[in-house]
């Protein structure tokens, strides 16, 4: 293995133009870490946070963008049981994802699921660790319950959309166009909404209510979700394109019993982040081994061109996930 590795580094912060090429050292597999050799990395929200510098990585992770990427096990840290040199993974990364090589802890690794490529592997970590924790482990959702996300089209929407379904709830979904909207509708949701041409309350209150919102849009929408949640409904906040700050009546939230919560993924402890990994690897990879549930794929990029993919990202025409080849 060699000493150094091509890798994306942020210059400075700003705009997708401050993602450059650089050369690194290859990282080392720290006491239950594993270093794998990246073939393909996931595109988030959060790379292009940390790019414009407002959100910055944890004290031990790299500075380099990219939360999750599949690829080979090339190295094993001391005390690790349960992979070898050679595996083939998908990892939830601490950082790091930009580039040849990168470090993780071994338990926030995954198999590639029977029969799915590399490239679809490389989509799942990020999207699939979110949902499942907030969705199903922080938000409660049960079989028949009625399940609002927003960003219906993204890729934390498309999957939390399949997962919803197939776990049996009813599916309602938000998004801004109507392709989105029959792409929404394509993957089990019930009814999806153009939020340009409807307002997502009136719709759920006719439904009887949502029991459980996702929403990573925030700002506005806060008060409004509160509006369109059932009696002992809950909403879950998982990110703010909008704004983290509004201003709320939260009367009714007590006279409906209401429940909000929330989380960041990355900030969480590695063993918080293994035990998400266990619960994927029992309760949602059989479903992508069988089929039922699959990532949604939008576009994919060379690692040259990472401050294309971002600008693609951000421009917000994409269904679904954006990817970069790496090896």
């Amino acid at each position: 293995m060699s000493q150094t590795m091509n890798a994306v580094e942020i210059t400075k912060p700003g705009g997708p133009e401050v993602l450059q090429m650089c050369e690194r050292p290859v990282p080392e597999a720290r006491v239950g870490e594993v270093v794998i050799k990246v073939e393909w990395a996931g595109v988030n929200r959060p790379d292009a946070l940390q790019r414009a510098g407002m959100y910055a990585p944890p004290p031990t992770a790299s500075d380099l963008p990219g939360l999750e990427a599949s690829g080979e096990i090339v190295a094993l840290g001391e005390g690790v049981s349960g992979w070898a040199v050679g595996d083939k993974v998908c990892a939830l990364l601490p950082g790091g994802g930009y580039a040849e090589y990168v470090a993780t802890p071994a338990a926030h690794c995954l198999p590639v699921p029977e029969g799915m490529g590399m490239r679809e592997a490389a989509c799942l970590p990020e999207t699939f660790f979110t949902v499942w924790s907030n969705v199903f482990q922080r938000g409660g959702l049960k079989a028949g319950e009625r399940f609002l996300v927003h960003g219906g089209s993204s890729g934390i929407g498309t999957t939390a959309i399949q997962l919803a379904q197939v776990m049996g709830a009813r599916v309602f979904a938000t998004a801004g166009s109507d392709e989105k909207c029959a792409k929404c509708v394509e993957l089990g949701a019930e009814r999806a909404i153009n939020y340009r041409d409807e307002d997502f309350v009136e719709v759920l209150k006719g439904e009887g209510g949502a029991d459980l919102i996702l929403d990573m849009v925030g700002g506005s929408y806060l008060p409004r979700n509160l509006k369109a949640l059932a009696m002992e409904g809950r909403l879950v906040q998982i990110a703010f394109l909008q704004g983290p700050k509004v201003e709320v009546n939260f009367a009714p939230l007590m006279m409906k019993r209401q429940t909000i919560t929330g989380s960041t993924l990355r900030p969480q402890s590695d063993q918080a982040k293994a035990e998400i990994a266990e619960g994927l690897r029992a309760h949602v990879w059989p479903l992508l081994e069988a089929g039922r549930v699959a990532p949604v794929m939008d576009s994919e990029f060379p690692l040259s061109e990472a401050a294309a993919a971002h600008a693609h990202m951000e421009g917000g025409a994409h269904i679904g996930k954006i990817v970069m080849k790496v090896g």
